[in-house]
């Protein structure tokens, strides 16, 4: 018992010495690179379905219910465009009014500013001569017998 505790004990020294050789041998050995990834392949392009075909608008018709049909489109379209056209006009004229009467407004604007400034020189001038009486009456006092 004693010769194969010895054994076991001398087995488990070897062991760990050759796993700690192995192990340092290991760790000393440099990094390999990493390895480049190959390109990837492009994905196909996403393609468009196939239009369908535009089916008929007023299937059965004959041509000359189509040209009926039509013209009468056509009659109130241009309607709706002279209506248009007269509403255009009439906003026209209003702009060229209000535009007037926006350039009598700035006149109007122009001359209170002007009238404004004309009366705050006043006030200036009367208020200058107020002090220098003010400072005249303080520095020369009259005398009465």
């Amino acid at each position: 018992m004693k010769t194969g505790f010895i054994f076991a004990l001398l087995v488990v020294l070897l062991f760990i010495g050759f796993s700690q050789f192995s192990l340092a041998s290991e760790t000393q050995q440099e990094p390999k690179p990493p390895q480049i990834p190959g390109p990837s392949p492009e994905p196909e392009p996403i393609r468009l379905p196939e239009p369908e075909p535009v089916p008929e608008p007023f299937p059965g018709e004959t041509e000359s219910e189509k040209v009926q049909r039509l013209t009468e489109e056509n009659n109130k379209l241009q309607q709706k465009n002279s209506d248009l056209q007269t509403k255009i006009s009439s906003l026209n004229v209003e702009k060229s009014v209000l535009q007037d009467e926006i350039l009598k407004l700035e006149n109007e604007i122009q001359r209170l500013k002007d009238l404004t400034m004309e009366q705050v020189r006043v006030i200036m001038d009367l208020a200058n001569k107020l002090k220098n009486t003010f400072f005249e009456i303080i520095s020369f006092p009259t005398i009465n017998f």
